[in-house]
């Protein structure tokens, strides 16, 4: 049966009066007792996503083995005329490790924000923790009350970035505490609603990649002041970029990215909180994982290399604790935080064992001059 005659069945009721929810578990059950007796990567289906006609083996649907075993989403499965598999806050792997700082300025969070809407976020603080940790409490808050309203995610994620930054303002005004004035911290929020639509946000140089067919699938750009369109906001506000004694750039010589939350000395300078914005479909047939991680492991990892160990490793625990570790150990300093999410490929690229530079810069990052 082709992907569009199952919808077209499913979407009507079956015959002896088999409803769309029966009619699904039943088709899912049925491939699955073929997935037993066959075995992963024989053509034990009749299901041709493709519409070709020819049977397609297990592995096309992303479920490449045992160790990631999730349910089927059946709503979402329906509606989109595809198996999508459920993705469990149990399965979410995270790790945040201080390094040589004398504090933990990162935060992470991972929760079920609505019925059909995951929230994933990842923090990094720099002159104090005050501004991470508001957008630790209050950002999921903001987006939820948001989606009420309005269905396009990246718009929910701009205006609660920009909210958030506002009510932050307010808040260390009336703080008694002077020293979290200067406060800030990046933000990169991904949203998975209904297990298929995956949507991010990102200010700063925290950042978010896709695992898709075994390559790394950088989501995020850093808002760094050697950007060329972020260097000339910064020039047309009054501010300048300078470099430190490392080879970094940083605006007015303070401050390391050209956007953020919090930073409100430099507001007028051309730092904003506006986000920047990506959305993407996932195809669980070839996406293994969402991988979300500040700049204690970008620094001294590239996108790739993060992505070759997480292929190597038995489960997304395993491998935010390896990568967390691994940074430390090639010399970084910062404070390395990472969220790991399996999607339908996990496991599928295992890969070889990875090669990994020898010229990487192993000095402290940081993004105060």
């Amino acid at each position: 049966m082709s992907a569009a005659s199952f919808v077209r069945l499913a979407r009507c009721r079956g015959p002896r009066g088999l409803g769309c929810r029966g009619l699904l578990l039943y088709t899912v059950a049925t491939s699955r007792r073929h997935l037993r007796t066959f075995g992963p990567g024989l053509s034990s289906t009749r299901f041709d996503p493709d519409s070709s006609g020819r049977p397609t083996p297990w592995d096309s649907f992303g479920i490449w083995d045992n160790r990631i075993d999730e349910p089927i989403l059946l709503p979402s499965s329906i509606r989109y005329g595809k198996i999508i598999p459920k993705v469990s806050l149990s399965k979410v792997g995270a790790a945040s490790l201080i390094g040589q700082r004398k504090e933990n300025e990162d935060r992470y969070q991972v929760s079920q924000m609505t019925e059909n809407i995951i929230y994933f976020a990842v923090f990094d603080g720099h002159g104090g923790s005050e501004a991470a940790d508001f957008c630790d409490n209050y950002m999921e808050q903001y987006i939820k009350d948001l989606v009420v309203q309005e269905d396009n995610l990246e718009l929910v994620l701009t205006r609660a970035f920009l909210d958030v930054d506002k009510a932050l303002q307010k808040h260390l005004r009336l703080s008694p505490n002077a020293s979290g004035a200067n406060a800030g911290t990046t933000a990169t929020v991904a949203l998975l609603r209904d297990g298929i639509e995956l949507v991010v946000a990102s200010v700063g140089d925290s950042r978010a990649m896709l695992g898709r067919k075994g390559k790394a699938l950088k989501l995020t750009v850093d808002h760094h002041p050697d950007r060329k369109d972020e260097k000339e906001r910064i020039k047309k506000s009054g501010g300048f970029v300078t470099w430190n004694s490392l080879g970094q750039p940083n605006v007015n010589g303070r401050l390391a990215m050209t956007r953020s939350i919090g930073d409100f000395d430099l507001k007028n300078m051309g730092v904003i909180a506006q986000p920047e914005t990506r959305r993407i479909k996932l195809h669980h047939v070839n996406d293994a994982f969402l991988a979300l991680t500040t700049d204690g492991i970008n620094f001294i990892m590239n996108s790739q290399e993060i992505c070759d160990v997480i292929n190597q490793c038995h489960d997304p625990k395993e491998a935010a604790q390896r990568i967390s570790e691994q940074s430390l150990q090639y010399g970084s300093e910062d404070n390395s935080t990472i969220i790991v999410v399996p999607f339908g490929a996990w496991g599928k690229q295992k890969g070889s064992d990875a090669s990994f530079s020898f010229s990487r810069s192993f000095v402290s990052s940081g993004r105060w001059a």
